[in-house]
């Protein structure tokens, strides 16, 4: 199971990829999640220790230039990273964890090598991990310039009941089906009440397939910076995204 996770800035996707992640493990899956976002949270989120201090393989600038090694006059397009996920992997109760933070496109901001090495890295990680795995993608719709998204089984769009927010939800799914991803999946988060379920099914002319309420235990963690994956809510609704997904991939494919 490789699910990407993505949304407007500001959703809570990276809450309920942490959500997702502990779920994933407590039903007997081996979790590798992956923070490919430029502001990166899921350590934090997820409970590791020191997250703050942690630094995203996008900013070592030394290492993504060395393995970007010049054959000649040209960069390598094909870099070796298959040593990297050992390196600097970090695991937490059994659960692994790779930041890489921001991986640009060359067609859309970046053409530079070292980001062909975070592409590869990533590309290595979809294809050879035999973990579930949950990518915590960048906001907006910049990841799906990627032809490494084709590689993952799912997309999460998290999408909170206002018109900015289910907009870029719209252009996300357009775009993931557009790479031929089959399996796109609508999950609500910040909802009040029924009204606000009502409305967004209605706008985004698509049923959710779960949905997270305003939870007070869940706000107050995120504003003093602790982990969120132990609040009972939010846990039984991840649980149950889990099961969801479980059945929709195996009637799909």
């Amino acid at each position: 199971m490789k699910i990407a996770i993505c949304g407007k800035g500001g959703v809570g996707k990276s809450t309920i990829a942490a959500l997702l992640c502990r779920a994933l493990l407590e039903k007997g899956y081996k979790v590798l999640a992956i923070d490919a976002d430029p502001s990166p949270h899921l350590a934090r989120l997820l409970g590791f220790k020191e997250a703050d201090k942690v630094t995203p393989i996008a900013e070592m600038k030394d290492l993504l230039a060395a393995r970007a090694e010049k054959e000649g006059p040209f960069y390598s397009l094909n870099p070796k990273v298959d040593d990297l996920p050992e390196k600097f992997t970090l695991v937490r109760n059994g659960l692994k964890l790779m930041v890489l933070g921001a991986i640009k496109e060359a067609g859309g901001g970046c053409a530079c090598p070292e980001q062909t090495v975070l592409r590869r890295l990533l590309s290595f990680l979809l294809l050879q991990s035999k973990e579930a795995i949950v990518i915590d993608l960048e906001a907006g719709v910049e990841p799906f310039g990627r032809a490494t998204i084709s590689a993952i089984d799912a997309v999460l769009i998290v999408v909170q009941p206002y018109l900015g927010s289910i907009e870029t939800a719209k252009q996300i799914a357009k775009m993931a089906k557009d790479l031929g991803v089959k399996n796109i999946f609508f999950v609500g988060n910040n909802i009040s009440d029924k009204e606000d379920i009502v409305f967004l099914e209605k706008e985004l002319d698509s049923p959710l397939l779960v949905y997270f309420f305003n939870n007070k235990d869940l706000a107050g963690a995120e504003r003093s910076g602790q982990s969120v994956i132990e609040i009972d809510e939010p846990k039984k609704i991840a649980h149950l995204l889990v099961e969801k997904l479980e059945k929709q991939l195996s009637t799909n494919g």
